[in-house]
């Protein structure tokens, strides 16, 4: 495997661990259960908060500026979907298999062993708490111009943002349920009606200063490879539902109709946004556009137009919020109760919320926003960030492989070719992030190489705790 080659990962990475060990998932006595009370109207609003953010409203400019053609422009972003919804199809699979909240943790822990379970845990969770930190960073900064004048500026704003969101679900999983599916309803309603507005208002024929040049020969494949980057980075948050794996309701149905469906709206949501986008500012002026739908609301709305995308952009990112601060409590709690962090981390109060994860967690996006270090944790990440694909769609086959018998309420339409297109163009894209930022691709690898000691420690103390 590429991933376990470029990684340094020992032989052990590829034996599959006992089944007792996952299938079993008793609390310790004292220590609390989740609840199973999500359904699918979380699950989808869990997707489409998380996804939908403001990687929407930025990247369009960038994906022009490579791609200056209308037709090739939107098949980027048709593309970008169907390799979302390839990935989301071949997850469910491992999802309804091991049924355990914590992401792509307890896949990858089940197909591929502990040592590669905790890499792609501890990664996830780092990155999770560290877009938590960038979420609220971003939110301050659009809401600043809108509010009175706060003592402590941007940080403050973001500090009361993140212990909001840390306050909401400390109370229980029924309120960060709650609280998901109204943010997520209405970032819905916001793009819908910016959608509206740019596909039947009136607006300006775009004038066009220059013809767009359009790349040819080796200038066109690097121009899609690097739009397709930026579109699938825009896609990324399809996993939400794999976080909450026993808190779902019927878990076989509920999560592939969740991820697929919610995939689905989200292409929907993305394909109209751009065609609107098109026609109201026009590829062109797009192309190379760090905001191209703060340009479209100015066409729109005019001097207002400012203040409905901050608007927009505000409910976008509260949605992801509250997903992110949901996600990274359930990693250190799937991976306390398998011996891979301090056995305390798995305690859960009775509102079905993992307590002293949730804290850390919480903690953790604190100290990223008050040193100002979460785009460095993010850059490092962005490895991590591929390769735990590429990791996961390669459980799904070891899964088939050593567990053929295993009950499979969904399983993966198409197989192993589905899968295998996302494992290839996984592959594909951790080739080119390591060629794009070497710098930092090679501090993770350095990364990567270190885990092995730290796991090795992890594991011992636990056996002498």
């Amino acid at each position: 495997m590429a991933v376990s080659r470029a990684g340094g990962f020992g032989s052990s990475f590829l034996l599959p661990p006992t089944r007792r060990s996952h299938d079993a998932l008793a609390p310790l006595s004292g220590r609390g259960a989740l609840h199973q009370v999500l359904g699918v109207a979380f699950g989808l609003a869990v997707l489409v908060g998380t996804t939908i953010a403001t990687g929407i409203m930025r990247t369009p400019g960038e994906i022009a500026a490579h791609l200056p053609s209308n037709g090739l422009f939107i098949a980027a972003w048709v593309v970008g979907g169907l390799y979302a919804l390839l990935g989301a199809m071949s997850l469910a699979e491992g999802g309804v298999i091991v049924r355990r909240s914590g992401g792509q943790y307890p896949i990858v822990r089940r197909a591929l062993g502990p040592y590669a379970g905790f890499v792609v845990g501890w990664s996830d969770w780092f990155s999770t708490a560290a877009s938590t930190s960038l979420g609220a960073i971003v939110f301050a900064e659009f809401a600043t111009p809108l509010l009175p004048t706060i003592p402590g500026g941007i940080k403050a704003l973001a500090v009361t943002v993140v212990l909001g969101f840390g306050w909401l679900q400390w109370n229980g999983v029924k309120s960060g349920d709650l609280a998901q599916q109204v943010l997520s309803g209405l970032k819905a309603l916001a793009f819908a009606v910016l959608i509206v507005a740019g596909l039947v208002m009136t607006v300006p024929e775009v004038m066009v200063t220059a013809p767009p040049v359009m790349p040819a020969g080796a200038g066109l494949l690097a121009g899609v490879v690097l739009a397709l980057q930026a579109v699938i980075f825009t896609y990324d948050g399809w996993t939400g539902p794999l976080y909450f794996g026993e808190e779902t309701v019927d878990v076989g149905r509920t999560m592939p109709r969740t991820m697929i469906g919610g995939v689905l709206v989200v292409i929907m949501i993305y394909v109209l946004f751009n065609v609107a986008m098109l026609r109201v500012v026009g590829i062109e002026a797009m192309a190379g556009d760090a905001f191209v739908a703060g340009s479209a609301g100015a066409v729109l709305f005019g001097p207002k137009g400012d203040v409905v995308i901050r608007l927009v952009v505000l409910v976008a990112l509260l949605g992801g919020l509250n997903a992110n601060t949901l996600f990274a409590a359930r990693i250190p709690l799937a991976m306390s109760r398998d011996g891979l962090m301090p056995a305390r981390i798995d305690r859960v109060n009775a509102g079905g919320t993992p307590v002293i994860a949730h804290g850390v967690s919480v903690a953790a996006s604190l100290i990223f926003v008050l040193s100002g270090t979460f785009s460095t944790v993010l850059a490092l990440a962005a490895f991590f960030f591929v390769a735990n694909y590429a990791v996961s769609f390669t459980s799904i086959f070891v899964l088939r492989r050593t567990e053929p018998d295993t009950p499979r309420p969904f399983r993966v339409p198409g197989f192993p070719y589905t899968t295998g297109i996302v494992l290839l163009g996984s592959v594909a894209f951790l080739i080119g992030s390591v060629i794009s930022d070497r710098t930092n691709s090679m501090l993770s690898i350095a990364l990567l190489a270190a885990s092995y000691p730290a796991y090795l420690m992890v594991k011992r103390f636990r056996s002498t705790a």
